[in-house]
């Protein structure tokens, strides 16, 4: 997803229109998703970029190996068309110090900035100055509030989140043989990312698996009390055949609580790689897959943009990276898919 000459937008555009209703990502204001695979700077464009000694900086919430992958994919694009990058910060979730990362990047002047805003309304400040100085913004997944396209930013760029829970869905209903009891636990926040990923699994059991039925849903706000949420969700159906969880760190507690209970039939399918949930996968355990976003391919797309808006050129306001699943038989690939490093040596 990402911006692109008019004609690749709207054969996109054309293909995005024949999938089916409720089967697709959509923005945080409703936009339609346009694919990564679209978002390409002409090579025709790279002298002119090269000759414009244009900077960039990478202000991230986090660090972790998605955003390292976010970051490699961003920097790599970068340094093809000969833009430095200037500062790279993490936030460690905390919106203030985005707020003062932001103005700390902004003494060293950069052309572009690539960031996940923490806050809505929080980071619609913050960002304000550099929006005014007319640095290009180019977001991963999050949008400040009251920001308009194309005037206050180039584009946001994220994972493709129906795909992801769909192909979740997919993969539980395989490793159940396409019947049996579900267990749902969800976000129990107003998040976009995982509200769409949450509600895609739930959409597609409902739709596509008529023999398969959620018998139990349970929030979870607090990854810490994904156990207790678990061995609760167990009591009441003992017999559950498949659990789908938000994404990898409260699975973490979902599968503690199986073994507890020497349960080793209930399948867990969850979202976002990690090694210890990948592990029980590899060794045949009740994990059956995990699905995650291609992040390199999401930091490269962001690049992309943001050189694209420096062209003038057109850019779709909303732009959607693949989503990926991984297996016991294909992790390894899959690993690369996703972060393009190779996997854990656990699980190879």
């Amino acid at each position: 997803m990402n911006p692109m000459l008019k004609t690749l937008v709207s054969g996109a555009a054309i293909a995005l229109a024949s999938l089916p209703a409720l089967a697709q990502t959509v923005g945080p204001q409703g936009e339609t998703a346009t694919p990564t695979s679209a978002i390409v700077v002409p090579e025709a464009s790279a002298d002119a970029v090269r000759a414009g000694g244009y900077t960039a900086a990478l202000l991230w919430h986090d660090q972790s190996d998605f955003v390292n992958a976010v970051s490699a994919g961003a920097t790599a694009e970068f340094a093809r068309f000969g833009i430095e990058v200037v500062a790279t910060t993490s936030a460690a979730f905390d919106a203030a110090q985005q707020r003062s990362d932001i103005e700390t990047a902004l003494a060293k002047s950069p052309s572009i900035i690539l960031s996940l805003p923490l806050d809505p309304v929080t980071s619609a400040a913050a960002f304000a100055e550099a929006r005014d100085m007319g640095v290009k913004l180019v977001f991963l997944s999050n949008l400040p509030a009251g920001y308009t396209h194309p005037d206050d930013y180039a584009a946001i760029v994220t994972d493709d989140l129906f795909q992801m829970g769909k192909q979740a869905a997919d993969a539980l209903a395989a490793a159940m043989g396409g019947e049996g009891t579900v267990g749902w636990i969800y976000h129990d926040a107003e998040y976009y990312v995982t509200n769409q990923r949450d509600n895609a699994f739930r959409t597609t059991i409902e739709n596509d698996y008529p023999n398969m039925t959620i018998v139990a849903e349970q929030g979870i706000s607090d990854p810490a009390r994904a156990e207790e949420i678990a061995n609760a969700m167990l009591l009441r159906n003992p017999d559950i055949g498949g659990i789908y969880v938000t994404w990898a760190g409260p699975a973490e507690g979902v599968l503690a609580a199986l073994r507890a209970n020497d349960n080793t039939t209930t399948k867990i399918v969850t979202l976002d790689l990690s090694e210890p949930i990948a592990l029980d996968m590899v060794n045949g355990g009740n994990v059956v897959a995990i699905v995650a976003d291609e992040a390199y391919e999401l930091g490269r797309a962001m690049a992309a943009a943001a050189i694209l808006d420096l062209l003038d050129q057109d850019i779709p306001p909303f732009i959607v990276a693949p989503a990926v699943t991984a297996t016991a038989e294909n992790v390894s690939e899959a690993w690369m898919r996703s972060l393009n490093i190779e996997a854990p040596a656990s699980l190879r």
